[in-house]
């Protein structure tokens, strides 16, 4: 027998996809979804309101498109 073959240890695949699922739905909940208690923005708002700014799209400007913005914040 390999190595590897005993490092595998057998889990039952309910349980383990119960813990990953949770742990990854806290970290989503916790990171993405809830607003920041400081500004009360989620990340994603945050990062158009950041584009915004740095594009100089303030109120007494040309506007530009929101395609434009989009497309800083996706990359």
């Amino acid at each position: 027998m390999s190595d590897l073959a005993r490092e595998i240890t057998p889990v039952n695949i309910e349980e383990e996809l119960k813990s990953s699922y949770l742990d990854y739905a806290m970290s989503v909940i916790v990171g993405r979804a809830l607003p920041d208690v400081r500004d009360g923005l989620k990340p994603v708002h945050r990062r158009v309101l950041y584009a915004m700014n740095v594009l100089g799209n303030d109120w007494n400007k040309a506007y530009k498109k929101s395609a434009r913005v989009v497309g800083d914040v996706i990359g």
